[in-house]
């Protein structure tokens, strides 16, 4: 029998430990894993269902897509199969090598990058962002920022595609910190208009689905 901790516990533990870098406890998480000491963080080779329900393949060729907090690029890899030339990016290195790693040969671009801190580059420049659990993966106390970093990825006529679990009230209890519906539809600011909201189940959880798109 493993005597690896499972990973989810070492989440809790470790998302509240460094509220001075609320972003750092992903590598902490990350690179345990490397060494063996608790489980795969978010191990799955499938694309999340309700991204794999909603992509389609781009309208034109050379469309650029980016993944928000990539983990091991399952998200990614999908969307590369349906032919946008994606970027996926994590703030935890150890991640990006796992990504790398599991995805030889693979045409996606794997970068470490904070969303707290991304390149100017990358400002506007993906036809399509995707973020799926990172927002809510941090603490409130900079979920503004979070969200203004996601939202800075879209190019002009892109979209925004979000999946965030859902709750009515918010509270300090996490991580996550599941998203209220105001705080979803926080994304649709700073010329990004919301063009769809679902609450669905994913994982087991009431979640929100929501495509924005930029003029």
């Amino acid at each position: 029998m493993s005597d690896r901790r499972a990973w989810q516990g070492e989440a809790d533990l470790l998302g509240n430990a460094d509220p001075a870098h609320p972003t750092a406890w992903f590598e902490r998480l990350w690179s345990a894993a490397r060494r063996g000491e608790v489980t795969t963080p978010w191990d799955r080779t499938d694309p999340h269902p309700a991204l794999a329900s909603w992509a389609r393949p781009p309208d034109g060729p050379g469309r650029a897509a980016v993944v928000v907090g990539c983990g091991l690029g399952a998200d990614a890899e999908h969307l590369a199969r349906l032919g946008y030339a994606t970027t996926a990016f994590d703030v935890s290195p150890s991640a990006v090598a796992a990504a790398r790693t599991r995805n030889v040969g693979s045409p996606v671009t794997y970068a470490v990058a904070d969303l707290l801190d991304l390149p100017p580059a990358w400002a506007g420049a993906f036809d399509l962002v995707v973020e799926i659990y990172t927002v809510q993966a941090v603490s409130r106390d900079v979920r503004r920022p979070m969200v203004d970093g996601v939202r800075s990825l879209v190019a002009p006529g892109g979209t925004l595609f979000v999946v965030q679990a859902a709750v009515e009230e918010p509270d300090d209890e996490g991580p996550p910190w599941p998203l209220t519906r105001a705080e979803l539809e926080s994304f649709g600011t700073q010329g990004l208009t919301t063009v769809a909201v679902e609450e669905i189940v994913a994982d087991g959880r009431p979640s929100w689905r929501a495509e924005l798109h930029r003029a």
